[in-house]
């Protein structure tokens, strides 16, 4: 990669003086336009349509809906075909994808714009990219209309001006960050599958459907209690931790990632001044909403502080391992459990308080031996996935670091001559 000495001005930044800069509209063969107003009832054999919302990424064709075929014929002058960009209009603006191979012909709803670039001077993946680029997505923004609901209008669009490099540099960008996308989409395909392994490691392990080899006393073919589970209340494996005017520990949120300190959300602090009601928690008590628990919203902390009175705290007794319970707690079986034992007449005034918790009952290993085995097995997966998704956000800032240079001409490939 070499500098570029000589640029020229491109809103408020600066590119490479031999670059163009051109309007949208003059990269298309044929006009950027919307597609079906009113897309009308869904057609099991009829035509797909995107929705602003199915753009962004990849296009799942076998989750696009279809209109009849009498409608896409009437919008027929806004058909898509693979290699097409779709753009979204409103919602999540400047959003798009490229049209699959495999969604041979489509429509587009209005919320929605085609963008079909001429290939035989311009890149389709280059105009995708610098379509997200810092600067060109910032103005598109800009022109952007709506207090409430923002929408950009196809002639704003089709005026976007963009900084295209000669036809083999844009085409030697767009490989480079296509790479990138590839191991980003890999590393996710891997996030995905090993969700799906710890989900089934959950219903094997946490029903006794499967044990591990430590605890599988020629258990084949046995009910879990042959196997050696039994039934308890959860009130024989916890104790309530109802302590308040705890003023010097620091305040807790609960999230869908754990507890942590208030400091560190990204939320705004609604808690009361008057801490007085807020209850204590420890490391290893388990803090769950107490008109929620029936939705898993449940955390096991692993800090000392206070959180919200709206929280039911729990402690183990020494025959329960909080993090086995933990996991437990997330089960469809479990919550439907805590809707069953909570108290009110609709979903938003139920409450599971202590005394409802309590009496639920549920099969588990006799031993707490086995309950620490089993969620030290789904800990272990949580690490990987954790590992997992830490790389893929590692991926994306490189990316957006080689967006930031490539599509500016801060760095310039070097274009091998055509023989």
């Amino acid at each position: 990669m070499a500098n570029t000495e000589n640029t020229k001005a491109f809103y408020g930044a600066a590119i490479p003086s031999d670059w163009e800069v051109v309007p949208l509209e003059k990269v298309v063969l044929k006009p950027i336009v919307y597609g079906i107003v009113q897309a009308g009832p869904e057609i099991e054999n009829g035509v797909h349509y995107i929705k602003s919302t199915d753009v962004g990424g990849e296009i799942i064709v076998n989750k696009l809906s279809k209109t009849s075929k009498e409608i896409a014929a009437k919008y027929n002058r806004s058909e898509v075909f693979p290699g097409d960009i779709v753009f979204s209009l409103r919602g999540n603006i400047g959003e798009l994808s490229i049209v699959p191979e495999e969604l041979s012909v489509a429509n587009l709803t209005q919320g929605t714009a085609r963008i079909s670039v001429d290939i035989s001077r311009f890149s389709s993946n280059f105009i995708k990219y610098v379509l997200h680029s810092t600067t060109v997505f910032k103005n598109i923004i800009q022109v952007s209309k709506g207090s409430t609901f923002s929408e950009i209008s196809l002639g704003e669009l089709r005026n976007i001006e963009l900084p295209l490099p000669p036809l083999p540099e844009q085409r030697a960008i767009a490989q480079v960050l296509s790479l990138m996308d590839r191991a980003i989409n890999t590393n996710n395909q891997l996030i995905a599958q090993k969700e799906l392994r710890k989900k089934w490691l959950m219903q094997e392990l946490l029903t006794g459907k499967k044990r591990l080899p430590a605890f599988a006393k020629a258990t084949a073919g046995k009910s879990v209690v042959e196997s050696g589970w039994k039934e308890y209340h959860l009130g024989e494996m916890f104790t309530e931790r109802n302590e308040t005017k705890y003023f010097d520990l620091p305040l807790l949120s609960v999230g869908q990632n754990g507890i942590y300190p208030q400091s560190d959300s990204i939320k705004k602090d609604t808690s009361n001044e008057d801490k007085s009601k807020y209850k204590r928690i420890c490391p290893g008590d388990i803090g769950y909403n107490t008109m929620r628990m029936w939705q898993g919203r449940s955390a096991l902390s692993d800090l000392e502080g206070i959180v919200s009175p709206a929280y039911t705290i729990v402690t183990p007794k020494k025959n329960a391992d909080s993090l086995f319970f933990s996991y437990l707690f997330q089960m469809p079986k479990l919550t439907n459990l805590f809707w069953r034992n909570s108290q009110g007449l609709v979903d938003d005034t139920l409450n599971c308080k202590f005394k409802d918790f309590s009496i639920v009952r549920v099969f588990l290993p006799t031993t707490k031996e086995e309950q620490t085995a089993i969620a030290q097995v789904l800990q272990t997966a949580d690490k990987e996935i954790q590992l997992l998704k830490a790389k893929t956000e590692r991926l994306k800032e490189q990316k957006k670091g080689m967006m930031q240079v490539l599509l500016t001409g801060k760095k310039r490939l070097k274009i091998e001559p055509q023989t």
